[in-house]
This record gives structure tokens, C-alpha cells and sequence, in this order.
């Protein structure tokens, strides 16, 4: 094997090493962890599974996530498209400056706005609940499905939207049925970057929710006792909130090596 074909393959290694030991340690006891070093579970065991299968808190957690972050994406996806073609088939006052400021917003830290949404969800009636935390992730969401969405449009020809209207087609009728087929890499690409981006937040989601839709990511704390932390539990918890995002990247990776090769990502 020539040197130069290890490179890649020592690059994989390192890269996949943190998750098999992550999904060794969720076969493995607390006390086996703590024991000492092993690239093996000797102990091997299903109980930090069963647990969390079996225990409502648990598996609701992983529920909840889901809902709040399938809501946000098609919210995000809903606003963005429309907005995303106006950007990039029409120029108006303060375009630029609109677009930059919808950037901006993806840019300042979640920290910022916990507070402010904290509040005005608990006057409204909206805290703890999926909708909450599925607005509140739109904040940097939906700025960054326009900026991707505006890069695939603008790389469509203005003359298939004139030949359309040319043929008949109303505006929603060449929207849905022409115009969103021909960006469909940029809308996969836009959806799995929301869904990603919403699935890994947890200041919002711990913040905005308490216990009818507390995150995955909030119940994995529970795992902290008297006695220290359950870290067998917390690795399988762990494994399980990297599948959905294997799932999505799975169904969309065509569309994210086009949107690499012809959107902006």
C-alpha cells in the first residue's frame, strides 16, 4: 500500500474513533467506564437501552426534538423559498442591505435572544410547547435557507420563469410546479441544513421548554446523581440522537454534493 493512499484512510480513522468509543461506552456499565481503559465492552450490556426505551422521560425526549425540529424546518423552508425569490429575481430598496441584515441575525449567538423570547413566549402562552422552540430556531434558520435558496435561483434563467407565464402558468402554479422541481438540490440541501442546525441547539430548547417539550438534550442532565454521572446511559443517549441526523444525511446526500458544486454551502 503506497504511502499516500494511508493519508485518507488515517483521516477516517481519526474522524469515526470518538463515535466507536461513544457507541462502546453505551455497552459498557458506569463502573466498567470508570474502571479503567478497554476498546471493548468486557462487560457487555443492554441496560443503558432498555432504560431508555422503557422510561417515558427518555423517549419523549427524543419525540419531542423531532416534532419541534420537523415544525422548524418546514416553517423555515415556507418562508425562506418565497423570500429567497424575491431576493434573487427582483431588486427593490434596500435589497442588499435586507439580505445582510438577514444574515446577521444567523451570526449573533442564541444567548442573546433566551431571555427576550422567554418572556414574550410566557406572556403569550407559548412556553413549553414545540412551536416555541420551532419559531424561536427560525431566528437563524430562515436566514440561512435564503442565503442557500438564493444562490440555486439566481443560477436558474429568468427565461424559463417568462416561458412559463408566456405558456399560461399562473405564479403558484409555476412556483410549486416548475420552479421548486428545478431547485429541488438546493431545497434538500436547505432542509438538511435546518433540520441539523435546529437538532444540535440546546440553549433555546432547554430555555423555551420545561417538561411537556423538553429536548433529548435537556433530559441527558437528568443522568447527573449523588454518586456522579450514569455515563453509560449518557453514551447510548448519545448514540441515539446521532441517528436522525444519519437518516437525513442519508435521503439528501445527493442534493449536498450538488448544493457543494452549485449553491452556496
Amino acid at each position: 500500500m503506497r504511502p499516500r493512499s494511508l493519508v485518507p484512510i488515517i483521516y477516517i480513522v481519526f474522524l469515526m474513533l470518538p463515535i466507536y468509543w461513544l457507541v462502546a461506552m453505551s455497552f459498557k456499565t458506569t463502573n466498567e467506564i470508570l474502571g479503567g481503559f478497554s476498546l471493548f465492552p468486557q462487560d457487555f450490556t443492554l441496560e443503558n437501552y432498555r432504560a431508555i426505551f422503557t422510561d417515558p422521560t427518555w423517549y419523549w425526549g427524543y419525540i419531542n426534538s423531532i416534532i419541534y425540529v420537523t415544525l422548524n424546518t418546514v416553517i423555515s423552508l415556507a418562508a425562506a423559498l418565497p423570500a429567497a425569490y424575491a431576493f434573487s429575481r427582483y431588486s427593490f430598496i434596500g435589497d442588499k442591505h435586507l439580505f445582510f441584515w438577514l444574515l446577521t441575525n444567523r451570526m449573533a449567538p442564541a444567548a442573546v435572544f433566551a431571555l427576550p423570547f422567554f418572556q414574550l413566549y410566557s406572556s403569550v402562552g407559548l412556553f413549553d410547547t414545540h412551536l416555541a422552540v420551532a419559531l424561536a430556531h427560525c431566528l437563524f434558520n430562515i436566514p440561512l435557507a435564503v442565503w442557500i435558496l438564493e444562490g440555486f435561483m439566481s443560477s436558474v434563467p429568468k427565461e424559463l420563469d417568462e416561458t412559463a407565464y408566456v405558456d399560461g402558468y399562473s405564479f403558484p402554479r409555476f412556483f410549486v410546479t416548475i420552479f421548486i422541481p428545478a431547485i429541488k438540490a438546493g431545497v434538500g440541501v436547505a432542509a438538511f441544513f435546518c433540520f441539523m442546525f435546529s437538532w444540535v441547539e440546546l440553549l433555546l430548547a432547554k430555555t423555551l421548554t420545561a417538561v411537556e417539550a423538553k429536548p433529548i438534550a435537556a433530559t441527558m442532565t437528568r443522568t447527573a446523581s449523588s454518586a456522579g454521572y450514569e455515563l453509560g446511559l449518557l453514551a447510548a443517549a448519545g448514540v441515539l440522537t446521532i441517528i436522525p441526523g444519519a437518516i437525513v444525511i442519508y435521503f439528501v446526500r445527493n442534493y449536498i454534493a450538488k448544493g457543494f458544486a452549485l449553491g452556496r454551502v
